[in-house]
């Protein structure tokens, strides 16, 4: 074991070398104009010292190396050195969507067996009242001024001043965090972090984005911050509900990157559509970044009109149980936007170095070892599976889950690696670029073959008056009616819904996979994920569609 391979050693290390460097910037109050004041800085040197100051407070408390604890904080300052601190600590911290379903949140914190919660007045509250982690939580702490359940951070904090060093010494296989997929798919799942998966994942987004130290970053999903300190950058944190970015406030935004002199942006497609919409250019971005679900080729070129002519606009494609997959520029992106809107796909890149990304052929039951596998030809479509440094191996408690996910590979030298299946469709082009096709679970199979949601989609939301599609099937596997659902632009007469289901179908003609789609239903305003606002809920348009029969 090593102190060096705790995640938090990277902090450590950024305090040495830049301790008066600012690591972050938070919101704080707002002025008369209604914008944040950001008066809260604080330095490498700071965080790295409160960080130290709560483990050891921590300690004091019984969360220690190895304890599960649930986090439940705004993004802010006390978050930020929380996290550190419990990662110097050795203890495991446990993060879920806030905005989940209640009964989804209970069964996540009930699988993730936390034995310690730790959060604000309204978390403590709410755990109080629906028993979250009854039976398994034994220590809580409270975050902010009100403290409701065991001792306040502060407190914890003012009781470690002095301490000293908190680092624990970590094995590169020791849990540091369990993290909560979005659930877009399903009951979220705990995936399971260690050290070296974090660690590889620095590596991996420094190489692939060239990020530096003295890069300042706008990342508007928190979690993502979280890297920030090890790549020494500062992370301005903005001032939006970041379970809801399809409603954040560009004007907010655009005070912050022009105040700061932001030169990095981490957004979801639906807040990249916000600033696309908005129209104001955003000077000074060298790097956009945005994961979570493609963005719209519309947004792509409208976002590369606003962005000085050397900045980069890169989507990522990659998941919470491994991160980067692969990735594609938006120039290349836009360039691919005939084909996508041809029923392609969307192109997604080529796999980040040293990932290992294979296509199988599209299975639903557990595959135990990588022997069974049938990879597919090259332009066929198969299932997108990822072997590399970040890819995760273990969903917490949830054994059956683990086994649909993953593979075991056993190597020419004897070793084994774990091989993730991404529960994604794809195919790779002559240039090594993958395409991706949707997931695997919300492809319709048809008597007649399946189709897949990213090829179809794209097709018909070529029609101006239409802001998105979603391919749902209803009926039995083998056997479904593919049903397009639309959501339109704007509120229109209920007569034009007649004229634009014909200029669809009209559309969906001029293609062979795309002609088999007759049915199609309108529908007020799609269901989407917590975390992106941006990955469609095609499940639960599926049944509202059956209903409608």
């Amino acid at each position: 074991m090593s102190a060096e391979t705790n995640i938090a050693a990277a902090l450590v290390r950024m305090a040495r070398q830049q301790p008066e460097a600012i690591a972050l910037r938070c919101p704080g109050a707002r002025g008369r104009d209604g914008l944040a004041r950001y008066d809260i800085a604080v330095s490498y040197r700071e965080l790295d010292a409160r960080s130290d100051a709560i483990a050891a407070g921590l300690a004091r408390v019984g969360i220690v190396r190895g304890t599960r604890a649930v986090v439940m904080v705004r993004p802010g300052a006390d978050f930020f050195a929380l996290m550190f601190a419990l990662f110097k600590a050795g203890a495991v911290p446990v993060l879920v969507d806030p905005g989940i379903d209640r009964r989804a949140l209970k069964q996540c914190l009930g699988e993730a067996q936390p034995q310690a919660f730790i959060g604000i007045a309204l978390a403590q509250w709410a755990r109080r009242i629906l028993g979250w982690g009854r039976g398994h939580v034994r220590q809580c702490v409270s975050v902010g001024r009100f403290g409701l359940a065991g001792p306040r951070l502060a407190t914890l904090e003012r009781c470690g001043a002095g301490a000293g060093p908190q680092l624990t010494a970590t094995a590169p296989d020791d849990i540091a965090a369990i993290l909560f997929t979005s659930g877009s798919t399903g009951v979220p799942k705990g995936v399971v972090y260690r050290h070296r998966h974090f660690l590889a994942q620095i590596q991996m987004l420094g190489a692939a984005f060239a990020i530096e130290p003295g890069a300042v970053n706008l990342p508007t999903f928190p979690p993502f911050a979280l890297f920030d300190p090890a790549l020494g950058s500062t992370s301005v944190i903005p001032d939006m509900d970041p379970t809801r970015p399809a409603r954040a406030d560009p004007r907010k935004l655009h005070a912050a990157i022009a105040r700061f002199a932001v030169t990095d942006l981490f957004a979801s497609p639906a807040l990249l559509a916000v600033l696309a919409r908005h129209g104001q250019p955003l000077p000074g971005l060298k790097r956009v970044l945005s994961a979570g679900a493609p963005v719209p080729a519309a947004v792509v070129a409208r976002l590369r009109e606003l962005l000085p002519d050397t900045a980069k606009l890169w989507t990522p494609y990659g998941a919470t149980e491994c991160l980067p997959v692969a990735v594609i520029e938006g120039a290349e992106l836009q360039a691919t936007r005939v084909a996508t809107e041809s029923g392609a796909g969307t192109c997604v890149g080529r796999p980040v170095p040293p990932n290992a990304v294979r296509l199988i052929r599209i299975r639903d039951d557990a595959i135990a070892d990588w022997s069974a596998v049938q990879l597919v030809q090259p332009g066929e479509v198969g299932e997108i599976t990822v072997a590399g440094p970040s890819v995760t191996d273990a969903y917490f408690n949830r054994p059956a889950a683990s086994a649909l996910a993953k593979i075991c590979e056993r190597l020419a030298d004897g070793s084994e690696r774990i091989v993730h299946r991404m529960g994604d469709l794809g195919w790779f082009d002559r240039d090594g670029r993958l395409w991706f096709c949707g997931r695997k679970s919300q492809r319709v199979q048809c008597v007649d073959g399946a189709l897949f949601t990213e090829q179809v989609e794209p097709v018909f939301n070529t029609h101006p008056e239409v802001l998105r599609t979603a391919l749902v099937g209803v009926g039995d596997a083998g056997a479904q009616q593919p049903v397009l659902c639309v959501q339109l632009r704007n509120r229109l007469p209920r007569n034009a819904k007649a004229r634009i289901r014909a200029q669809l179908l009209t559309i969906g003609g001029r293609h062979v996979h795309t002609a088999r789609v007759q049915r199609i239903v309108f529908h007020p305003g799609f269901p989407v994920d917590i975390r992106h606002n941006a990955k469609i809920g095609r499940e639960a348009l599926a049944r509202w569609v059956a209903r409608e029969r």
